[in-house]
């Protein structure tokens, strides 16, 4: 066990911020090795704990309680762009002590998209390698969950904007897919949310790994020269890939697009910073059984092909969906308006093929109007919720090509996360009836 993480945790007052799956599970690790640990937790909702070593902050003001502790442990999603934080308090969470005190292997993936495809397929091939690891973080899996048994594996770690914001060390191997925008209404505008992605490479040194989207230009961004670790471009070019391609032979169906192939290169490169030879890469990309809510083949109902692609939250992310299926007639987009600009986008559709755009509110709405007021060539319909979408999906797609929610959008307007959207989706599309 970690016993200067426990050791960490004694020596401190702390504080949990947000009691959602992270917080409890820093509790949980904290009440298992210090029971009698008095220690803060705080949270908007009303809680119910029933442990006299525990002191609840909650409700409106529950923010203010940063400032009683030591050490703070920010659960992911709790925005704190308007709060002061006192020089006498040390902001963390559970990302930031794993990567100082977990007693292995670190690889770790972050971007704005492409997270959980490229870290899946790095767990798979060093499964394929033999290689004793585990996946986990912001894929759905606290990292502290992990701290028991993690001791001699490599963790394959995929890392949010909110889980690096406040780490004071990096992994091992780190892989910056890309940068877009996104998370704009959780930080102070751009370069704050691109200062947390950052940090998974502020802290390595020479005998690390920094692997990156050479495709993009990253120069607004960071300096390539203040990156310690050895540098790995990645390009998602097939004619810089030619040999490998050759070597991996058919793809996986579940791969289609050059995004996902873009995504399998930060794979390969990964792996091989471990040696892991390229056997091991092919049958990792061969075992990858698929993402839920990206581009996931829903079935073909009345004719139709649905997919559903409800983790698509920019627009970029939809276009490239929308290229690699090629035959999609209707595409349903719309969700919480963050801020972004959809500009280039609207451009984009109008060129995309897509005949029929299905408008959920708000950004929806808001683009469908636009596209309408400059004369657009699609049939641009506006739903009021999910149902009507489907509905509408139903209604106007032709028989032999598909419909794809593909939104464009987070889902906190309507739904808790793009996770029950998507599900919605594929429950109506499942059920729906004329």
């Amino acid at each position: 066990m970690c016993q200067e993480l426990i050791d960490y945790f004694r020596d401190q007052s702390v504080l949990i911020l947000g009691f959602g799956r992270e917080g409890r599970s820093t509790y949980e690790f904290i009440r298992k090795y210090l029971p009698q640990k008095q220690i803060g937790i705080a949270d908007q909702r009303s809680l119910e704990i029933k442990d006299e070593f525990v002191d609840l902050f909650t409700g409106e003001n529950y923010l203010e309680a940063i400032g009683k502790f030591d050490l703070v442990m920010q659960s992911p999603g709790i925005s704190l762009r308007s709060v002061k934080i006192p020089k006498s308090v040390e902001m963390s969470g559970q990302m930031d002590l794993f990567l100082r005190f977990a007693p292995c292997v670190k690889i770790g993936i972050t971007g704005t998209k492409g997270k959980t495809t490229t870290s899946t397929l790095i767990f798979e091939t060093l499964r394929a390698a033999d290689i004793s690891t585990c996946l986990i973080g912001n894929i759905g899996v606290p990292v502290f969950d992990s701290l028991e048994e993690i001791e001699g594996k490599t963790a394959v770690i995929e890392m949010s904007s909110h889980q690096l914001e406040f780490v004071k060390a990096s992994p091992h191997i780190a892989v910056l897919t890309n940068i877009y925008e996104e998370h704009l209404d959780h930080y102070n505008g751009m370069m704050g949310y691109v200062n947390a992605k950052l940090n998974i490479y502020r802290f390595q040194d020479e005998n690390d790994f920094f692997v990156y989207n050479q495709d993009q230009d990253l120069r607004a961004f960071l300096d390539l020269n203040d990156v310690k670790a050895k540098k790995i471009p990645v390009s998602a070019k097939d004619g810089d890939n030619s040999e490998f391609l050759a070597m991996l032979g058919s793809l996986n169906e579940r791969l289609k697009g050059k995004h996902n192939r873009q995504d399998i290169y930060f794979a390969a490169a990964a792996a091989r910073c471990l040696g892991i030879e390229d056997e091991a890469i092919r049958k990792g990309i061969e075992n990858f059984e698929g993402i839920p809510h990206r581009m996931e083949p829903v079935g073909v109902f009345k004719g139709i092909m649905f997919y559903n692609d409800s983790i698509a939250t920019i627009p970029e992310s939809v276009i490239l969906a929308v290229e690699a299926l090629e035959n999609v007639d209707s595409l349903i987009i719309g969700g919480m308006d963050r801020g972004i600009d959809y500009s280039e986008f609207m451009d984009a559709l109008e060129t995309s093929g897509v005949h029929n755009l299905i408008c959920l509110p708000d950004t929806g709405h808001s683009i469908g109007k636009e596209l309408i007021k400059k004369g657009s060539g699609m049939t641009i319909v506006f739903a009021d919720n999910m149902e009507q979408a489907v509905s509408f999906a139903f209604e106007l797609t032709e028989r032999g090509k598909s419909c794809l929610l593909s939104p464009a959008a987070s889902s906190y307007n309507t739904y808790k996360d793009f996770i029950e959207r998507g599900e919605h989706f594929k429950k109506l599309v499942k059920e729906f009836r004329w």
